[in-house]
């Protein structure tokens, strides 16, 4: 680490974030679970298997079209155990609460909260408060645990250890919404846009893909770093070539354009509602009619494969008929984006 001190791009999900996990946190907390640094560990308790996953919440602002803090909270670790294979059964959450915060605002995220979990069919069992003086959080913070169980057909998706040349690479939607409508809302930035958050809870979408018997070799939700890191992690970790048309990629108007005024690549934009999918070329076509009969599947797309060339990194056909490397997001595009 050249640096001394923690650097907002540490919480990007992208370089700088894995020097960070691998530098101190792998350095101390090292096994075999941890090593496989997947959305969820898959565990093993007395010949069950279960999915186990954590998160943190501190998106700013707390409420923003289409989602808030709360809704973010519940979809973000329930995806997590669903892109594993893993059915969600039960979650805990944790609050930090600064001094101040309106009890009525509080209640809205908890009600937010408890609907979601009704939704997505799991169930908040246990949970912490604490409260800090004011000015020592930003509002509410909020933490998540998950557990799922998986069967042992879907032990291998999470590690993608499956791949293989010619499995073609789908996205179940418009990228980039998730992270343009924060920054929207936000009030220093005075900008008007019509786009909603694409939060949402998908193991009902997902349950659905899988329940056909197609071969899902790996899945993924593009959450920070968008889903260009997660393409790349992909790439290198199993050392392979992926290859994806920009021609596409499904992308909102609203979204491009706010991408170009700012200069963001939506490739890196989070997303709270978005599943990278690589399945077998024999099941895409009937994987894609599944998603597009599901409400957060419509705009579901094909948009590359797994190529034997370039192992090892990920690279983008656009428009124009050029080819550029998809590299780990480097920096902090967003801050504070869930």
């Amino acid at each position: 680490m050249k640096n001394d001190t923690i650097l907002l791009g540490h919480g990007s999900g992208g370089k700088l974030s894995h020097d960070l996990i691998d530098s101190i946190f792998l350095k101390y907390f090292d096994n075999d679970y941890l090593r496989q640094q997947t959305d969820s560990a898959i565990l093993d308790t007395g010949g069950k298997k279960i999915a186990y996953t954590t998160d943190s919440f501190v998106v700013d602002p707390i409420f923003f079209p289409g989602g808030n803090i709360g809704k973010l909270a519940i979809a973000g670790t329930v995806n997590d155990l669903a892109v594993s294979g893993a059915t969600p059964k039960y979650m805990s959450c944790g609050f930090i609460i600064e001094e101040g915060f309106s009890l009525k605002d509080l209640e809205l995220i908890a009600k937010t909260m408890a609907d979601e979990a009704r939704k997505a069919g799991v169930m908040l069992v246990t949970g912490d408060t604490k409260v800090v003086d004011r000015g020592k959080c930003d509002k509410v913070y909020i933490n998540t645990s998950g557990i799922g169980v998986i069967g042992e057909e879907y032990l291998g998706i999470s590690t993608a250890k499956n791949i293989e040349e010619g499995d073609k690479i789908i996205i179940n939607g418009s990228i980039g919404d998730h992270g343009m409508a924060v920054m929207a809302a936000r009030n220093d930035l005075n900008i008007r846009a019509d786009i909603k958050s694409d939060c949402a809870c998908l193991n009902t979408m997902i349950s659905e893909v899988l329940n056909t018997g197609c071969k899902v070799k790996f899945m993924r939700d593009a959450t920070r770093g968008g889903i260009g890191t997660v393409l790349s992690e992909l790439a290198k970790s199993k050392n392979v070539g992926i290859h994806i048309n920009e021609t596409e990629l499904p992308l909102d108007d609203g979204v491009k354009g706010m991408c170009e005024l700012l200069g963001f690549d939506p490739l890196y934009v989070a997303n709270e509602g978005k599943v990278v999918f690589v399945v077998s070329q024999d099941d895409a076509d009937k994987v894609l009619t599944v998603l597009k009969k599901n409400e957060h599947g419509g705009n579901s797309s094909v948009i590359g494969e797994i190529s034997s060339s370039h192992p090892g990194s990920s690279w983008l056909e656009t428009v124009v008929g050029g080819k550029r490397i998809i590299d780990m997001l480097s920096g902090q595009q967003l801050p504070r984006i869930c």
